[in-house]
């Protein structure tokens, strides 16, 4: 990827109703002119748009205002659906900070973001062991990978990660998750979500 690899950059940024977080995959249907020709001007270069949660406004039409915090994302796969829409996956790359948003003239967003730091691999606590095994047998289930690249299951920043997109909350709780710098306090709070065990 020609991106961003420190300081400040100008990036597209695509406001949308979910967070995508460092290594996942996430499938989007494209139809708004502004996001396509994004994605195309994206995909000749190799360059990357962020990805950040709607504070307010509405992902088409309107005024978009996002959080402070996103991803870097970049296009892993593209087809043109039987609808006619572009059909992509997006694929999660660094954390950013939005520093300030302009708007082009063709009503796509702008952001210049600061690269917020990756973290190095963070060894999971052996009491945190139930987790993997629970996102092992889910990927087991599902029949396909949970993410991008190879499985970091003994890695408390994948696991959090991976934690925080596949439970069923509330974006505004996997926002929070993807704010925190702390493998481990994120991978307890998201523990604070789940169901008591009888």
């Amino acid at each position: 990827m020609n991106g961003p690899t420190g300081g400040q950059h100008e990036l597209p940024l695509f406001p949308l109703g979910t967070v995508l977080f460092p290594g996942g995959l996430l499938p989007l249907r494209i139809f708004e002119a502004r996001y396509l020709d994004m994605i195309g001007r994206c995909m000749k270069t190799n360059d990357a748009f962020a990805i950040c949660l709607l504070r307010s406004g509405s992902e088409v039409g309107g005024e978009a205002v996002p959080y402070e915090v996103g991803t870097l994302a970049t296009v892993r796969d593209f087809e043109l659906g039987a609808d006619g829409l572009l059909h992509i996956v997006a694929v999660g790359g660094r954390r950013c900070r939005v520093l300030s948003t302009w708007q082009r003239p063709d009503r796509l967003l702008m952001g210049r973001v600061e690269l917020l730091p990756e973290g190095a691999d963070h060894p999971l606590p052996e009491g945190m062991a139930p987790l993997a095994e629970a996102l092992r047998q889910a990927a087991a289930k599902a029949g396909a990978p949970l993410a991008a690249g190879q499985p970091r299951y003994d890695d408390a920043v994948w696991v959090g990660y991976r934690l925080a997109e596949h439970l069923p909350v509330a974006a505004t709780d996997r926002q929070r998750w993807l704010e925190m710098d702390d493998p481990l306090a994120r991978i307890e709070d998201i523990t604070l979500t789940l169901p008591a065990s009888d």
